[in-house]
């Protein structure tokens, strides 16, 4: 009922508009003289045709959603941007998005379920308190949303960099003691591996030839990931580079640590697993078990009770 009320006035209105401009709008004529004029100017102009090539997404969207993500940002409170931000270093990022844009996909996320809820409810003519009820559920789950997943990708990401932080140490060690410097030790890692730790490893690499001191990009490193045993690699190099220790040493010492401490987690996860396998065991094997084995003793002792 509430859409076809909707939809009626905004018919109406229409009307209403389109014989008022059809009344007292400019003629035809006048209309024909104006587009002639603008044709004539824009004859000569490359600058819309290449504006026109672009595809809608660039043309339309794009601006639209950074003025809608500058009206957001101006309602957000700082402690969320700088939480949002955090997040998405720590995860390297979300499809792409930048801050703004995140906090963008957000709130249409929120707004959006929450009117296709109304809009579905309203249409299976719900009772009020229901039509308010699972819209506010709906408006929890689209701003529940995003930050789920973004912390999901952010769990993903620190279990490759503890995963491939020990592989990573050994071509590091192996280019310092080969000759090469810190810096030429990150150069040769960008070429010969990929994931999320040679990425970040590359980002600080970037950092040093701009003009960022080794200790600052260490240190924003090891914050940004938020791994335990990365931060402890880069506390180590901290540690060397002010005490003048050979960097060499300090990453053979590391990567033998690493290597150790993946094996305990490998045997931690080993002794674990007969743990984990009482519930499945005891709820779906030992009762088909049982019905094999104690079946046909069970059917000949109840014939033999209740049998003829």
């Amino acid at each position: 009922m509430i859409f076809l009320v909707v939809l009626l006035t905004f018919i109406s209105v229409f009307i209403v508009l389109y014989f008022i401009l059809l009344t007292y709008g400019p003629g035809s004529a006048s209309i024909r003289m104006r587009l002639k004029a603008l044709e004539w100017i824009a004859k000569d102009r490359s600058d819309i045709d290449e504006e026109l090539t672009r595809p809608f997404v660039q043309r339309v969207l794009s601006p639209l959603s950074g003025s809608l993500a500058s009206t957001l940002l101006r309602v957000t409170p700082k402690a969320i941007r700088r939480m949002v931000e955090e997040k998405l270093a720590m995860g390297g990022g979300f499809s792409g998005l930048n801050t703004d844009g995140f906090l963008l996909f957000w709130g249409t996320l929120a707004v959006g379920f929450s009117i296709i809820t109304i809009f579905v409810l309203s249409l299976a003519k719900a009772a009020p308190n229901i039509i308010v009820g699972l819209t506010m559920l709906a408006f929890a789950f689209g701003a529940a949303l995003p930050y789920i997943l973004l912390n999901q990708r952010i769990k993903e990401r620190k279990k490759s960099i503890q995963k491939d932080l020990p592989d990573v140490l050994d071509i590091l060690t192996v280019s310092v003691e080969a000759g090469l410097g810190f810096d030429g030790a990150l150069a040769k890692l960008a070429e010969k591996m990929k994931g999320a730790l040679v990425e970040e490893f590359t980002r600080v690499l970037q950092e040093i030839r701009v003009g960022v001191t080794r200790r600052e990009a260490l240190h924003a490193l090891g914050s940004r990931c938020d791994v335990p045993d990365l931060s402890l690699f880069t506390t180590s190099l901290v540690q060397a580079d002010q005490l003048g220790v050979s960097i060499g040493n300090v990453l053979r010492v590391q990567s033998g640590a690493m290597r150790e401490k993946r094996r305990q987690r490998a045997q931690e996860k080993a002794m674990k697993a007969p743990i984990k396998m009482m519930l499945p065991l005891v709820l779906f094997i030992f009762p088909t078990i049982f019905v094999i084995l104690l079946g046909p003793a069970m059917i000949q002792i109840m014939d033999s009770l209740f049998g003829k």
